[in-house]
């Protein structure tokens, strides 16, 4: 399986996830930079954490206008899986992949700890592999993570499951409902505050972020024997 990484003026946990997927999952890994217009035939694709375009204007609004978007758009609707991982799930939201926005933590703070995340939906890419109601560890570390959503859109997404992870404990930056992570309507499509291309070293004390990129590998493999 190979994987797609893209690289924003400002990411700074692309190498992060490059290591993960080749050094620990053992896949092969092609950097995307923003302005490819090409996914160079990759199966999966990780908008990393960070600050793209120094979060400029509006975290994620200048990130989505990129040009390696439109075809990260492209792949996402026909059914290629997709993770944005803090800055990414930013960047996702901004160009109308996920539902909803992030915007500035309640507290006006930025919060950076290890978090206890439930898994409330199993049926997405990157979950394929928990079980439901299962919690992670996972750090989260991020100044604009207070997810929102219009109270109609809201009752549809918690009605459709799109839902896929929430904080255990009380959310750390007021997310409605203690939401941490978000899907598409078919599922392909992830985006989540917390970073699990930091919980997947045992020298670090937390493994439990492998499970996403497993999860990923295992549908990409059940998609093609479909």
């Amino acid at each position: 399986m190979t994987w797609g990484v893209i690289v924003f003026p400002g990411s700074n946990d692309d190498r992060d996830t490059r290591h993960v997927l080749a050094e620990v999952i053992g896949a092969e890994v092609r950097m995307l930079w923003h302005k490819d217009t090409d996914l160079k035939g990759v199966d999966a694709v990780v908008l990393p954490g960070g600050f793209s375009y120094g979060d400029y204007l509006r975290a994620g609004a200048i990130a989505r206008i990129s040009p390696v978007m439109e075809e990260v758009a492209r792949f996402a609707n026909a059914g290629g899986p997709v993770l944005g991982i803090c800055n990414g799930f930013q960047v996702l939201c901004e160009a109308g992949l996920l539902p909803g926005a992030l915007i500035r933590n309640s507290g006006l703070r930025f919060v950076c700890r290890n978090e206890a995340i439930e898994v409330a939906n199993t049926a997405t890419a990157f979950t394929a592999s928990c079980s439901g109601g299962e919690v992670l560890r996972i750090p989260v570390k991020h100044g604009c993570g207070c997810y929102v959503l219009e109270k109609n859109k809201l009752e549809e997404l918690e009605g459709r499951g799109g839902v896929v992870f929430r904080y255990a404990d009380t959310a750390p930056n007021g997310s409605v409902n203690n939401i941490a992570g978000v899907c598409n309507e078919r599922g392909n499509v992830v985006g989540l505050m917390p970073h699990p291309e930091h919980a997947v070293d045992p020298a670090l004390g937390l493994v439990d972020g492998r499970i996403l990129f497993e999860s990923a590998t295992a549908w990409a493999v059940k998609g093609v024997a479909a």
